[in-house]
């Protein structure tokens, strides 16, 4: 790191940031966006498989998997294959905005207890079974920027559905920062 950037607190703070940012996004949507808990459940014809809601879902899983990883005293050992499908958020508008709101507090209350540079276990299935040496910083910023991943899967799903989203959701911040954008993801709190 550059001898006058930020301090690993700094930083810390900075990736909780984006993280409640890219979930406020997913509290928008449900709250001004999709009206009604049938668009949570509507397939997609361009994304086969694919709702709203299992979006939402799916996002809000590398969240809580990760927070119940760091929930525990190290060695961190965390694992985003072991998730539960079919939950209630996926066709529920208000199960879905509890849920949401709840991954934002847990974050909001634990991120800050923890060393950015923590080392962390993550074991995948690529399809092979596989052993990295990461970080806790590391996959935070990971779950942000998967969130804003399948957001984007989310905006195709809308667009389908005539739901009018904000005009930066779905975007990664490197993106908008390079589009000029003002929304909430393309500048830094200062």
């Amino acid at each position: 790191m550059p001898p006058n950037g930020p301090s690993e607190v700094e930083q810390l703070q900075q990736l909780l940031d984006v993280s409640t940012k890219v979930l406020d996004q997913a509290l928008d949507l449900l709250d001004n966006s999709v009206s009604d808990d049938g668009q949570l459940t509507a397939s997609s014809r361009f994304l086969p498989g694919s709702t709203i809601g299992k979006h939402l879902r799916h996002a809000r899983d590398h969240f809580v998997l990760l927070l119940d990883c760091i929930s525990s005293p190290p060695p961190y050992v965390l694992s985003y294959d072991v998730r539960v499908r079919n939950t209630p958020m996926e066709t529920s508008r208000k199960a879905a905005r509890e849920a949401m709101d709840e991954v934002k507090k847990r974050l909001a209350l634990l991120a800050p207890r923890v060393e950015l540079n923590a080392p962390l276990t993550l074991n995948a299935i690529t399809p092979y079974e596989q052993t990295f040496t990461s970080t806790v910083g590391r996959e935070m910023w990971f779950a942000g920027l998967h969130a804003i991943h399948h957001w984007s899967m989310v905006r195709v799903i809308a667009g389908e559905l005539g739901i009018t989203l904000e005009d930066t959701f779905g975007y990664a911040p490197s993106t908008l920062v390079h589009k000029g954008s003002s929304g909430p993801l393309a500048t830094a709190k200062i």
